[in-house]
């Protein structure tokens, strides 16, 4: 049993390995701490566009023309993502000079769509210095590789964004005081803070 839970730790780290791999390889001029805004960015907005899907589609299966209203979305804690914002149009314009353009439109879209991400996601994809070829290739490389399916969804998030923080926090050399707890250190925290009694020293 704890080999087969070790085969299967083993296949998703090589699934976030050549992720990131893929995508560092991409990169271009950027140093990583521009690179990582692009890249996380992207991988949210593939995160909540497949949670979206699995909802939608069923909303469509059940066939009373709900699939569009906002308010489907909100009791299972999904967000809703407008016409601009979703995945497959932006996959559409992935091989084109104007997906920079597209993904910022669609990182607009969500935010006004869904008033809590207002002011948080990245709107920057347009800029001249990030290669629209190259990150067209990242979103392809998503399209592909990356999955955000069934009741393991977040999980799956959760690892890839610890991995590439893991990635970046060694890309960037530690830089400008930003550090990246790494996740044993944090279970470690978690099971000390445990007791309700004594002394606790950081």
């Amino acid at each position: 049993m704890a080999k087969k839970a070790k085969a299967k730790e083993a296949t998703k780290k090589t699934i976030e390995q050549t992720l990131w791999d893929s995508a560092n390889e991409l990169r271009g001029n950027l140093d990583a701490a521009e690179y990582k805004s692009v890249v996380l960015g992207l991988v949210f907005l593939k995160y909540i566009n497949d949670c979206f899907k699995v909802k939608h589609d069923e909303l469509v299966a059940e066939g009373d023309g709900f699939e569009e209203d906002p308010d489907e979305y909100i009791g299972d804690n999904i967000f809703f993502v407008p016409a601009d914002a979703r995945w497959d149009k932006v996959v559409k314009a992935s091989l084109t000079a104007e997906i920079g353009v597209v993904v910022d439109a669609a990182m607009e879209a969500l935010e006004k769509e869904n008033k809590q991400l207002k002011g948080i996601l990245p709107k920057n994809y347009a800029r001249p210095e990030l290669d629209k070829r190259r990150l067209g290739n990242v979103i392809d490389i998503f399209e592909n590789n990356l999955h955000f399916t069934g009741t393991e969804a977040r999980d799956v998030l959760g690892r890839v964004y610890e991995y590439f923080l893991g990635e970046f926090a060694r890309e960037e050399g530690k830089k400008g005081g930003e550090f990246y707890t790494p996740s044993c250190v944090v279970r470690t925290i978690v099971e000390v803070i445990q007791p309700y009694k004594g002394k606790i020293f950081d």
